[in-house]
């Protein structure tokens, strides 16, 4: 059941969620009295929700993923689960959020339905946006740009109004870049099987190349929050103006037609650097 909800991937959304947090309160370490509720939202975000939708996109991927060298260890594969248990643990899971989040807030609770639902709209036919191309980098890229900050705001404050939604803007587009280099990576496998992905339908190099635009926007975004001090404070502008160049130049070095996960790990990994910086510096640390 672990190994179907891919631990890896819980940091994913629960870094978004802490961005939220953070926005929220301000703190790097959030009041002690909100602990125990952000708990567990954090739980609902990260093996939950991620448990709920990669079992059901297993069960319906399962065409791609025997075409697919990077899916060889998938437990729906190598045999240790059978798709009607894959079926059941994503059911199971995504009750199992939507029950458990109502203890955060009825706010939360809604956005993490609308994960769920997202999720299955995903991976489950006659919906599949999987196999829409231009669906399927939104739904992750809202998901994890914006529903994730949301998602930790609301766990803190449930008025959404002065949420700061420039910033779901910046993670949005940052959440593009990332994410349209896996459907690059994934192209062969998905052809094969007939799945219209953003990348089967525009090839790999008008892929990469709309990723790389996103990245570029999310990059001069933060540029222009710094210097109007917007958000993020100006005391950043400097180090904004020398990271960004670098991320800039890190994008088409790491992530290109002939894609590979490795590149699309260093760039995120690289992409923490100004995001722990902007945590301290908007919490007066720095």
């Amino acid at each position: 059941m672990i190994s179907i909800g891919r631990p890896a991937f819980w940091v994913v959304s629960v870094v978004p969620y802490y961005t939220g947090i953070l926005l929220a309160t301000r703190q790097l370490v959030p009041p002690f009295e909100e602990w125990p509720r952000l708990i567990v939202g954090a739980v609902v975000l990260g093996p939950l929700v991620w448990l709920a939708v990669l079992a059901v996109n297993d069960a319906y991927d399962l065409p791609s993923d025997r075409l697919n060298p990077r899916k060889s260890k998938s437990p729906l594969l190598d045999g240790r689960i059978t798709l009607g248990t894959a079926k059941r643990l994503a059911f199971a899971a995504a009750v199992a959020a939507v029950g458990l989040s109502l203890q955060v807030g009825i706010v939360f609770a809604l956005g993490v339905l609308l994960a769920v639902l997202l999720g299955y709209a995903y991976s489950v036919p006659p919906v599949r946006l999987k196999t829409r191309a231009g669906f399927d980098v939104a739904v992750n890229a809202l998901a994890l740009g914006a529903f994730g900050p949301l998602a930790g705001w609301a766990a803190i404050n449930p008025d959404l109004s002065d949420f700061p939604w420039l910033m779901g803007l910046q993670g949005t587009l940052a959440a593009i870049g990332l994410y349209i280099p896996t459907t690059i990576a994934d192209l062969e496998a998905d052809k094969a099987a007939g799945y219209h992905t953003i990348a089967v339908r525009f090839g790999a190099r008008t892929t990469y190349l709309i990723g790389y635009a996103a990245w570029i926007a999310a990059a001069t975004l933060s540029v222009i929050l710094a210097a109007t001090a917007t958000i993020i404070p100006r005391s950043m502008l400097p180090l904004e103006l020398v990271m960004v160049p670098v991320l800039i130049a890190a994008y088409r070095k790491l992530i290109g037609p002939d894609q590979s996960f490795k590149g699309i790990i260093v760039l995120a990994a690289l992409f923490l650097f100004p995001c722990g910086t902007f945590a301290l510096t908007y919490t007066g640390v720095l």
